[in-house]
């Protein structure tokens, strides 16, 4: 079987500290030789990004520039329409083939959440979700059936590398109090945001005056 690949989902406005070690955690966690960023383009659930997907995607690369266990996949930013997980994934899996395993990660709050997204109950059909967590949230589901179906399907690392998908792995990750919204709020108030993002996309931010200062 194949190794276990991983897509790591979000808005990425900006893309932190805290969405790259939490990422390189779980690669340790499940030895992962890369972890595919997939920037969002209209996400349903959530305002839309501050900047234009093409910024967004430079700060990625500025962001992960000479890391080699990270990639880009901007498949999502071409769309015009809503960025629904699950078409994604229905088309990840046609890719890499019904036997490869296959992760998506997400936060602990998008797990909270999973009962609004977009043919919900399908998404195990075609990964797993490995989730890290995120302070100051629940560990546990507010509609029982939903919190019963997740436990349903917890299980331990090692089953992710040989099953294609049907598992939701709860890493053991730091809690990274690091968050985009708060960030692009620093940025607005002219706030320093060293140590939050890298030196790279602060340098990039700096030289187009994106998140200025309002």
């Amino acid at each position: 079987m194949s190794k276990l690949s991983a897509w790591f989902g979000g808005t990425f406005d900006p893309i932190h500290n805290g969405h790259l070690h939490c990422a390189r955690e779980i690669a340790s966690l499940l030895d992962l030789e890369n972890v595919t960023l997939l920037p969002n383009n209209v996400p349903p659930h959530r305002p839309q990004p501050e900047v234009s997907a093409a910024q967004r995607v430079e700060i990625l690369k500025r962001a992960i520039k000479n890391d080699p266990l990270f990639l880009i996949d901007s498949r999502e930013l071409e769309r015009d329409t809503p960025s629904w997980t699950i078409d994604t994934l229905t088309l990840l899996r046609e890719e890499v083939g019904a036997e490869a395993p296959l992760a998506f990660i997400i936060g602990q709050d998008s797990l909270l959440s999973i009962n609004q997204w977009e043919r919900w109950q399908e998404i195990l059909e075609y990964c797993h979700l490995v989730v890290a967590q995120r302070p100051g949230y629940s560990s546990q589901h507010a509609d029982h059936k939903v919190q019963s179906w997740i436990t349903r399907h917890v299980t331990d690392a090692d089953s992710l590398q040989h099953k294609p998908c049907g598992g939701i792995f709860l890493a053991d990750t730091s809690l990274y109090t690091i968050s985009a919204t708060d960030i692009r709020r620093r940025l607005h108030h002219g706030l320093s945001c060293q140590d939050l993002l890298p030196d790279a996309v602060i340098e990039y931010i700096a030289e187009t005056g994106l998140y200025r200062p309002r």
